[in-house]
């Protein structure tokens, strides 16, 4: 299950079909289901890209304006399949398109000659279904990466969230079943998905995410400040994500009170900074993070930002004292990565991946709990002392240039070059069983 298993065989794919169904890679992330899933398809395509892989992504059309082909990056053209209506839909509804969903993509490749495409390569398990059909009918390999699991998702469900429902979870146990290979962030998800799924573990490999380099950098907090007109002496409190009962940016704020009731003299300076959309579950309440706050009694120490693009995100990280990353679960934790990466020591929930993306002590700190007492005095250790916190920022940003999206499409690469060579002998094994 580790990358260092692999072996020899390294002849690249020509040209690749990458499935995302459910969101696209030319979407913002930070609202609706857009999120690290995005920024993962988008920034491993374009890698892939300038190694002289053509890449295209399938994934469903929402509006009626987006054109049949658009261009990411010089060799990445995503596609965008009508399944459905021209708007978006909840994950919920998209089961009942998979069929139009498919159907597309085969009409897509019945235009070329056969062995048009190389390999499939699958995200989150509705992608999964669409690529276990496609993959019979080409002849090629299928890699798969979950990204999250509806089995370990419902075992650390945040209060009064719902869980997944048992079609995904059947969904995804034929996917592990039939995939040739399986993509895991950590080495945590690839046991997750043996002990929980049934995976052969050689056919589970760990390749943890990357973070672009140039563009989240250390930068001058000062500036960072000024361009969202924060006070320079301000403590500064972020969390970058969607608004939904699983990513809990109701920990971080139940926690800012706490401090706050143990700090009076804080008061004045606390700003919580709350960037990102509603999504998922948190579309049925979309004022509930404000109303929340408003209870609290810190409705003047909150912001709430949309989601931000860009440099824009870059300042949000670079003009915190401290990211929190409080949710209930993460296959990894974009978000913890790119906020090291511009030296801002990061405060995350000891779940899922995250203690791969913040190791405790280092560059941050690890929660083990939830509650607002353990948040508020983790988040305190860190922004309320200077020299703790230039110590953890200048370690974040040495373990974050341990992971780049160069290195993650170098094992992909090597996944699908060991995909390929293992395919290809097992149909000579059936043809030769055949005669």
């Amino acid at each position: 299950m580790t990358i260092s298993s692999l072996s020899g065989y390294r002849a690249a794919p020509r040209r690749i079909a990458v499935l995302s169904v459910h969101t696209s890679p030319l979407e913002q992330p930070g609202t609706g289901d857009a999120g690290g899933m995005n920024v993962y398809v988008r920034e491993t395509a374009t890698e892939m890209a300038r190694r002289g892989v053509e890449v295209e992504v399938f994934t469903r059309a929402t509006s009626s304006d987006q054109p049949p082909l658009a261009e990411l990056a010089p060799g990445v053209t995503v596609r965008h399949v009508q399944a459905g209506p021209f708007e978006p839909l909840g994950r919920d509804e998209l089961p009942a398109q998979l069929c139009a969903f498919t159907s597309g993509v085969l009409r897509a490749e019945a235009f070329h000659e056969p062995g048009y495409y190389d390999l499939i390569h699958s995200h989150y398990w509705l992608s999964g279904q669409v690529g276990w059909l496609a993959r019979d009918r080409w002849g090629v390999p299928l890699v798969h990466t979950a990204h999250t699991l509806a089995k370990v998702k419902n075992s650390l469900l945040a209060d009064g969230d719902k869980p997944e429902p048992r079609t995904r979870v059947m969904g995804e146990e034929q996917v592990v079943t039939e995939a040739d290979c399986l993509v895991a962030n950590t080495q945590v998800e690839a046991r997750q998905l043996v002990d929980l799924y049934g995976a052969d573990p050689h056919a589970v490999h760990a390749v943890p995410p990357g973070v672009d380099l140039d563009r989240f950098t250390p930068g001058s907090q000062a500036l960072a400040r000024d361009a969202f007109g924060l006070p320079q002496d301000a403590v500064v409190l972020a969390f970058a994500g969607r608004i939904q009962p699983l990513k809990a940016p109701d920990v971080l704020l139940r926690a800012a009170a706490e401090l706050l009731t143990q700090r009076p003299e804080l008061r004045a300076k606390l700003v919580v900074l709350v960037v990102g959309g509603p999504s998922g579950t948190g579309l049925e309440q979309p004022q509930a993070l404000k109303e929340l706050a408003c209870t609290l009694g810190i409705q003047e120490q909150v912001r709430f930002l949309p989601p931000q693009p860009g440099q824009k995100l870059v300042n949000v990280f670079r003009a915190a004292d401290v990211v929190a990353v409080p949710s209930y679960n993460e296959s990894f934790g974009l978000v913890a990565l790119e906020a090291q990466a511009c030296g801002t020591p990061v405060v995350a929930a000891e779940v899922g991946g995250l203690p791969v993306a913040v190791p405790h002590g280092v560059s941050g700190l690890l929660v083990p709990s939830h509650t607002a007492t353990d948040w508020a005095d983790a988040l305190a250790a860190v922004a309320l002392r200077p020299e703790r916190r230039r110590e953890l920022g200048a370690n974040a940003v040495l373990h974050a240039h341990r992971f780049s999206w160069s290195r993650t499409t170098d094992s992909l690469l090597e996944i699908y070059a060991q995909a390929t060579k293992a395919f290809r002998g097992a149909l000579e094994t059936r043809a030769e069983v055949a005669v």
